[in-house]
């Protein structure tokens, strides 16, 4: 069967809009074409089919953001703290800072056996 570029194009956009899709992938689920005829289509390198995607992923993540900010929940809430805080607040929160100092040592110079006595047999 043969699909004409702007139709697809038209039946995408609308299933990103209707099902709130983040993916490519599941774009192409909710067309009438195989993965092969998307992207022969150049669906995939569409600037509009793109961007109505990362406006889903943004619009979902301000969404959850704002429910973990507004929540009684001590792990929602730790989690969006460690998304916002500095990355020393992050590393204090997770436990995950290693502290590597080095302080100036001499050098090892061996050991000293001059002292010890050989055994007598």
């Amino acid at each position: 069967m043969s699909y004409k570029t702007k139709e697809l194009h038209a039946t995408a956009m609308k299933a990103i809009t209707k099902h709130k899709l983040f993916f490519i992938e599941d774009v192409v689920a909710y067309l009438p074409c195989s993965k092969p005829t998307f992207y022969e289509h150049k669906l995939n390198e569409a600037i509009d089919i793109k961007t109505a995607l990362e406006n889903n992923k943004i619009e979902i993540k301000v969404s959850m953001r704002s429910k973990w900010y507004k929540s009684e929940n001590a792990t929602l809430q730790m989690g969006l703290y460690k998304l916002i805080g500095s990355e020393e607040e992050y590393h204090r929160l997770s436990n995950t800072k290693i502290d590597i100092t080095t302080r100036e040592v001499a050098p090892f110079k061996g050991i000293d056996l001059s002292d010890i006595e050989e055994e007598e047999d």
